[in-house]
């Protein structure tokens, strides 16, 4: 047996091991990836009443916006956040903190409101945590397996890569050119050649959500690679702080101080201050040229403006390292703004999995049952 042979006996076995082994888990993992393509058209297709607005002007002050909203909460929850739509026709969305027990992950319990620009009537109310398409996520996540989930994804997505690099040196023709294995005859099984076909097909593809998906399952290292700033860590103090109970500033007057700053700049989103050392508005600024809106900060007990993200940014100046990379990841891994075409690639390489590991799976018993026989007949 030559080294060839031996080294592609040994890509076989990683590749049959890491479908056969793995496949109850890449399933749920690569299926909601694939369902997620299309996040934004199944929610408004589940719940169309709650993008059912009368018009696409979001033009009242968006301290109307935040009053309606925590009416329709109530005692439910307190509001924290105020988002105005990023395109004309969608509502405004506002978040309330729901007091008590944590939801999935630790993560506090939210309540949102989609509002009708034009006259500020609350649309739906509801826990999005607890609806379809976030269980979806939840799954894609992290499996749903509380604290090392994330990882667990993270170290799938590199079974994942492997499963695809084994695949392609394994469909790679021993004889003759790349031409020639695509051909669909190459196997006198229909399962063989549907494996071989979708297989090479989806490669390229599956491997690069794979190593997308890692690095956001492993954002630290990650960006420690590529020498990218830090995330802030998942437990740092003060992340899921609660809402302050009383602002010194109201809502309007935190919007007022921050759009003296930019008289040019949209209001995007406002954050209300949370509880910690120096409890601050942070509210979103959409500038003209701009992709991310410039983050202005409003100390709430004395209406002094801070520095922002956008603003810490610039004084660091042209050679300061901004993370640009994690949106992209996550854009290409998600398919946001990448275009059809890519989403269409995306939703097809996330079904891939399911029927490359049941047919491989097929194959592979079959021809244990083959050598089976050829035993028994020999004996």
């Amino acid at each position: 047996m030559t080294l060839l042979t031996r080294l592609r006996r040994l890509w076989l076995d990683v590749h049959l091991w890491i479908g056969a082994g793995l496949l109850i888990a890449l399933i749920p993992l690569s299926v909601t990836g694939s369902l997620l393509v299309w996040h934004d058209p199944i929610d408004r297709t589940l719940y169309a009443h709650r993008y059912a607005t009368s018009g696409p002007s979001a033009s009242r002050p968006v301290d109307d916006y935040a009053r309606a909203a925590q009416a329709a909460f109530g005692d439910r929850a307190r509001l924290t956040q105020v988002r105005l739509p990023q395109e004309a026709g969608d509502p405004v969305v506002a978040v309330g903190r729901i007091p008590g027990e944590p939801g999935p992950g630790g993560r506090p319990r939210t309540l949102n409101a989609w509002i009708d620009p034009p006259t500020a009537k609350v649309l739906d109310t509801a826990e999005v945590a607890r609806e379809p398409t976030m269980i979806l996520h939840r799954v894609h996540g992290s499996l749903m397996i509380p604290e090392v989930g994330r990882k667990v994804v993270g170290w799938l997505g590199w079974a994942m890569f492997a499963s695809c690099a084994t695949g392609l040196w394994l469909w790679w023709p021993r004889h003759g050119g790349f031409l020639k294995g695509l051909r669909w005859n190459r196997g006198a099984s229909t399962l063989f050649n549907l494996h071989h076909m979708v297989g090479i097909w989806v490669c390229i593809p599956l491997a690069v959500l794979s190593l997308t998906g890692v690095y956001i399952s492993f954002p630290q290292t990650s960006r420690a690679l590529f020498g990218l700033p830090q995330p802030p860590p998942r437990n740092a103090p003060g992340r899921f702080a609660p809402p302050l109970p009383q602002t010194q500033l109201t809502l309007q007057q935190a919007v007022a101080t921050a759009q003296a700053t930019q008289p040019d700049a949209a209001v995007a989103e406002v954050n209300v201050p949370t509880r910690g050392k120096e409890p601050t508005w942070r509210v979103g600024l959409k500038v003209a040229g701009q992709e991310r809106p410039r983050i202005v900060q409003v100390v709430d007990a004395t209406g002094q403006v801070t520095a922002g993200r956008g603003d810490r940014e610039a004084s660091r100046g042209p050679r300061a390292r901004t993370d640009e990379i994690s949106p992209l990841m996550r854009r290409i891994h998600d398919g946001n703004e990448m275009g059809i075409v890519w989403q269409a690639v995306i939703f097809v390489a996330g079904l891939a999995p399911a029927l490359l590991g049941i047919t491989g799976i097929v194959m592979w018993l079959r021809r244990r049952a083959r050598r089976r026989a050829m035993q028994h007949g020999q004996g």
